[in-house]
């Protein structure tokens, strides 16, 4: 794949995708938007990958939008051009933006520096585990500018931090700074940002040590849990550990405890 504003490294059992307009603060095109969706196909597609590590060049993580992306539908073109019929025009604004982030079905984690504010933040909020440089930022400012969040961030950031500190977020445009978002749940660890990269990747390299079929059951069991209610969801997590029951990569983290010695799985 021509990607140009994200490189894409797939090195099982890591994939990484690293954000590449620096220049722009990273925010988010019509062309990374898109980009973002074909990386994200590609690693759905192999299985070998157990954990995706989303980062991204320069002294931030994201800022935002950039102002090429409308929610509007498509309009028709300049003076003396007629507008393409009602039955041909399409959003250019996809429902969920980042959905193809947060469909993974392995864990994502990113590392956020700098700004993560509008799109920055609501893609982070489709990540599994976030981790951030004492120097990171987190905001929407949408509804001090006027509009909302585009990308789902009135709707994961109560699922993640609750309803009072998203509501004060959303509605005083309040930003929190590396330590409030640890202090909120945002993120799960702060680290000096020259040392960002580093802890981020032995996270990666931590996670993905684990069973892989073990990491897609154990995230489908949050994710789908969270939208049943408790007398269905627990016959639910049941049912998932019923199945990895059946495979050879239980047998194997048995047999490697029995043995004292490290599992050799191999997600089947």
């Amino acid at each position: 794949m021509d990607f140009r504003t994200l490189r894409l490294q797939i090195e099982p059992p890591i994939a990484r995708v690293t954000l590449l307009r620096p220049g722009a603060a990273n925010r988010i095109d019509a062309r990374l938007r898109r980009e973002l969706s074909d990386a994200c196909e590609a690693i759905a597609a192999n299985d070998a990958v157990c954990v995706t590590l989303l980062t991204a060049d320069g002294p931030d993580f994201c800022a935002g939008w950039d102002a090429d992306i409308s929610p509007l539908p498509r309009e028709g073109g300049g003076q003396g051009e007629a507008a393409a019929p009602q039955s041909e025009q399409a959003p250019r604004f996809p429902l969920d933006p980042f959905g193809s982030v947060a469909a993974l079905p392995v864990p994502v984690i990113a590392a956020l520096q700098g700004a993560a504010l509008s799109a920055g933040l609501e893609l982070a909020l489709a990540c599994d585990v976030r981790i951030a440089a004492d120097d990171a930022h987190f905001g929407l400012p949408e509804v001090s500018q006027g509009t909302l969040p585009l990308g789902g961030g009135s709707q994961r950031l109560p699922r993640v931090v609750g309803r009072a500190v998203a509501t004060s977020m959303l509605l005083l445009g309040d930003e929190l700074d590396a330590q409030a978002a640890y202090r909120a749940g945002l993120v799960s660890r702060v680290f000096p940002a020259k040392q960002l990269a580093a802890e981020a990747e032995a996270l990666a390299q931590r996670i993905a040590g684990h069973g892989p079929l073990a990491l897609r059951y154990a995230k489908e069991a949050v994710y789908h849990g969270a939208e049943l209610s408790l007398d269905q969801a627990l016959p639910y997590e049941l049912d998932l550990s019923v199945i990895l029951q059946t495979t050879q990569d239980r047998a194997e983290g048995v047999q490697a405890f029995i043995e004292k010695r490290p599992p050799k799985f191999e997600g089947r």
